[in-house]
C-alpha cells in the first residue's frame, strides 16, 4: 500500500520541534530548477521550490504554472514541495496587486504550501488581508506564511543605512503585534523582520553584493517565545553563519535563500546555460553543506515509514 507523503505544515512543523532549518530556494529562472533539486537530492536534503510574483514579473521564470509545470518534471517528494514565496498586497513598485486571484491560482495549480506579504499595509489591514488567505488555503489543506514587520530590499530606491537600521530597529517586527496577528489570523508560520534584508532586485542593483546583515537574536528569543509557531527568515543570504545557527534555535525553521544561487546563474547564463547550471549546483552544495549544515536533514525531520 502506498503511504501518502507528508505534506507542508507537518513536515515545518516536525523540523520546527527538532531545531532542524528547511531551506526555501527561488527560481527567477526555469534551467535553475533542475540543478537545486538534484543538489537536495544529493545530499539527502529536504528543502521547498519557491516562486514568488516579482520572479514572473521581473525576471524570467514564466509564471506560476511554468514553474509547477517544470517542478513536476523535477520533483522528488522525499525532499521537496512546491511553495508559493511572496505575494504581496502592495508590491514593491507601491501598486495594488490582485493577490487573492493569484493565491487562488496557486492552490489550484497544485502548490504545497502559499505566501502572503500584507507587510506594507496597517497592523489591521494586513490581519484582515491573511485573514482572508487563511480561510481559502486551510479549506483546501494547505499551510499559510504571512509576513511582519518590514524585510527591506525590495523597493527601488536605496535602503537607509544598514546600521542605522539595526540600531534603531526600525521596522523589526513588533512582539506585540505578532502575538495578536497570529492569533487573529491564524498563519501556520510567521516571516519576522530582526535585521534581515531581501537582496536587490532592481536590474541597476542585482548583481551588486549584498548587505552583511546581521540578526537580534535576543528580539528574536522573545517572539519565539510567545507566538508557539514556525518562524521564518527571508533574505537568507549574506548572514553571517554564527546569527543562522542561533537563529535556527530560535524558531526559524525556514530560511529563504534567493540571491546566492540567482548570481551564479545570472553570471553564466549568456554564454553556457550548462555552466550556469553547474555554478547553481556546486553552490548549493556549499550552503547545504558548510553555511547551513543540513545535509541528510530529510532523514531527520521525518522517519521512512511516513516517505
Amino acid at each position: 500500500m502506498k503511504i501518502k507523503p507528508f505534506g507542508t505544515s507537518e513536515i515545518i512543523l516536525q523540523a520546527w520541534k527538532k531545531g532542524i532549518v528547511v531551506p526555501g530556494f527561488n527560481i527567477p529562472y526555469l534551467p535553475m530548477m533542475e540543478p537545486v533539486v538534484r543538489a537536495l537530492r544529493d545530499t539527502g536534503t529536504f528543502g521547498l521550490i519557491m516562486v514568488a510574483r516579482l520572479e514572473w514579473i521581473k525576471f524570467k521564470s514564466g509564471s506560476m504554472k511554468s514553474i509547477r509545470d517544470e517542478y513536476e518534471k523535477q520533483k522528488d517528494l522525499r525532499f521537496t514541495r512546491l511553495h508559493l514565496d511572496h505575494v504581496p498586497v502592495i508590491d514593491e513598485d507601491n501598486l495594488l496587486t490582485d493577490f487573492e486571484t493569484i493565491i487562488s491560482e496557486a492552490i489550484g495549480l497544485g502548490y504545497d504550501s502559499v505566501m502572503i506579504d500584507g507587510s506594507r499595509l496597517s497592523l489591521e489591514d494586513n490581519i484582515k488581508s491573511t485573514r482572508k488567505i487563511t480561510a481559502l488555503a486551510h479549506s483546501a489543506g494547505i499551510p499559510v506564511e504571512a509576513e511582519l514587520g518590514a524585510v527591506m530590499g525590495h523597493e527601488s530606491g536605496p535602503l537607509p543605512p544598514y546600521e542605522e537600521l539595526f540600531a534603531t530597529g526600525k521596522g523589526f517586527t513588533s512582539l506585540e503585534e505578532a502575538l495578536k496577528f497570529v492569533k487573529e489570523t491564524q498563519t501556520d508560520w510567521l516571516s519576522v523582520a530582526i535585521g534581515n534584508v531581501h537582496g536587490a532586485i532592481s536590474t541597476a542593483a542585482r548583481t551588486e553584493k549584498k548587505i552583511e546583515a546581521r540578526l537580534a537574536i535576543p528580539h528574536l528569543e522573545k517572539i519565539n517565545n510567545t507566538l508557539h509557531i514556525p518562524l521564518v527568515l527571508h533574505g537568507g543570504t549574506g548572514i553571517a553563519k554564527e546569527y543562522l545557527m542561533q537563529s535556527f534555535k530560535q524558531g526559524i525553521a525556514k530560511i529563504n535563500i534567493a540571491t546566492a544561487i540567482r548570481q551564479p546563474y545570472e553570471k553564466l547564463m549568456n554564454s553556457s546555460v550548462k555552466a550556469a547550471q553547474d555554478a547553481v549546483y556546486n553552490e548549493m552544495l556549499d550552503i547545504i553543506r558548510k553555511q547551513l549544515e543540513i545535509a541528510g536533514s530529510a532523514n531527520r525531520i521525518f522517519d521512512d515509514s511516513n516517505i
